[in-house]
C-alpha cells in the first residue's frame, strides 16, 4: 500500500470580545502551521467570537454571518495563498431567524468545498445552544449535492469527517461518518470546566472527553482530532461565574494512541504527520466493520428500548 500522507495542525487560542482580533489570532496560527508544513488546519469552535452561548440574548444573533461571507472570503484567500485546507467553525445566518453552528471547509484553490451544520445541540447551564442553533438537515439521498448530515467532505488531502463539539460524544455520529467514507474525524470544540466543581470532578470530565473520542478512533480505525479553545470567559451575568476552557486539543491515531496534545491553559499550534493508508492496515487486523451485526441493530432507531 502506498502512503497517503497529510500534515494536520490544530490552532488552540483564547478569545476576546473583538471579532477582528480573534480572527487575526486564528490567521496567525494558520500561517505558523503552514510554515511548519501543515496542509490541513483545524480551528476551534466559533473561533472568531467569545463563546456567547453562556447567555440567551437576541442581540448575539448580530454575530452571525452568511456563508459565503466576509470570514470565508478571508480564509479562502488564505487557503489559496498557503496552498492548504482550512476547517473553520462559524455562527452561520442561513436566513432570517434561522441560524446554525457550521464548520466550513476551504480547499486550496477551490474555495468552499463543503460545510457541516452541527447536528447535536446541547442545552445546559452555560451552554444554551438550542436558543441559537438549529440542527443541521439530514439528507439520506446519496446523490444529494448539498453536504449535510453525517457526510464526509472530499478535499485535496482526503475525505474529512467534520463534526462539532457535542457531536463528539455520540458514537453513532462517528460511525455514520466512517460508513460514508471519512478518512479522519475532525471536531472543532468549545468545552471547559465550571470552576465551582472540585478538582477531582474536573479531572473526570477531561478524562471522559479524551476517552470517548479515542474510542471513536479505535472503533472506526481512523485518526481523530479535536481542537478546543483555551482561557477563561466570564459569563455576561458575572454572578454565574463563567467557563474555564480546558484546551488540551489533541490528535489521536487509528488505534486511539495520542500523537500530540496541547496544554490546558496556553495557546498552541500542534502538528502531526499522518499516513491515512494506515487506516487500512489497522482495519485488516481489527475488522469491526466486517463483524457488525447490522441485522440486529434496529433498536438503535428507538429513543429508548422499553
Amino acid at each position: 500500500m502506498m502512503n497517503k500522507n497529510l500534515t494536520l495542525a490544530l490552532i488552540q487560542h483564547s478569545c476576546v470580545n473583538d471579532k477582528k482580533l480573534n480572527l487575526e489570532k486564528s490567521i496567525t496560527g494558520i500561517r505558523d502551521a503552514a510554515e511548519g508544513g501543515a496542509n490541513l488546519v483545524l480551528l476551534q469552535e466559533l473561533h472568531s467570537t467569545l463563546y456567547f452561548c453562556q447567555e440567551e440574548s437576541t442581540s448575539n444573533f448580530d454575530l452571525a454571518e452568511t456563508i459565503p461571507g466576509s470570514t470565508t472570503d478571508i480564509l479562502s484567500a488564505l487557503a489559496k495563498e498557503l496552498d492548504i485546507v482550512i476547517v473553520a467553525s462559524l455562527f452561520e445566518k442561513r436566513a432570517s431567524g434561522l441560524y446554525h453552528n457550521t464548520a466550513v471547509v476551504l480547499d486550496t484553490h477551490k474555495g468552499i468545498v463543503g460545510s457541516y451544520r452541527k447536528m447535536h445541540i446541547p442545552d445546559d447551564p452555560g451552554y444554551y445552544e438550542k436558543f441559537y442553533f438549529t440542527p443541521g438537515d439530514y439528507q439520506s439521498d446519496a446523490n444529494e449535492t448539498a453536504l449535510s448530515g453525517f457526510r464526509p467532505i472530499d478535499t485535496s488531502v482526503g475525505k474529512l469527517g467534520v463534526m462539532i463539539c457535542w457531536d463528539q460524544w455520540f458514537p453513532e455520529a462517528a460511525r455514520l461518518m466512517t460508513l460514508a467514507g471519512a478518512e479522519i474525524l475532525l471536531y472543532p470544540t468549545a468545552i471547559g470546566w465550571d470552576e465551582s466543581d472540585e478538582k477531582a470532578e474536573q479531572d473526570r470530565q477531561l478524562d471522559a472527553w479524551l476517552t470517548v473520542q479515542r474510542a471513536h478512533a479505535v472503533a472506526n480505525g481512523l485518526p481523530v482530532a479535536a481542537c478546543n479553545r483555551t482561557g477563561v470567559e466570564v459569563a455576561p451575568d458575572s454572578t454565574k461565574g463563567g467557563i474555564h476552557f480546558w484546551g488540551s486539543s489533541f490528535i489521536a491515531g487509528p488505534q486511539g494512541e495520542i500523537l500530540a496534545t496541547a496544554p490546558t491553559d496556553e495557546e498552541a499550534v500542534i502538528t502531526v504527520s499522518l499516513d491515512l493508508k494506515r487506516n487500512e492496515r489497522v482495519r485488516r487486523v481489527w475488522p469491526y466493520l466486517r463483524d457488525r451485526r447490522i441485522d440486529a441493530y434496529k433498536d438503535l432507531l428507538k429513543r429508548y428500548r422499553d
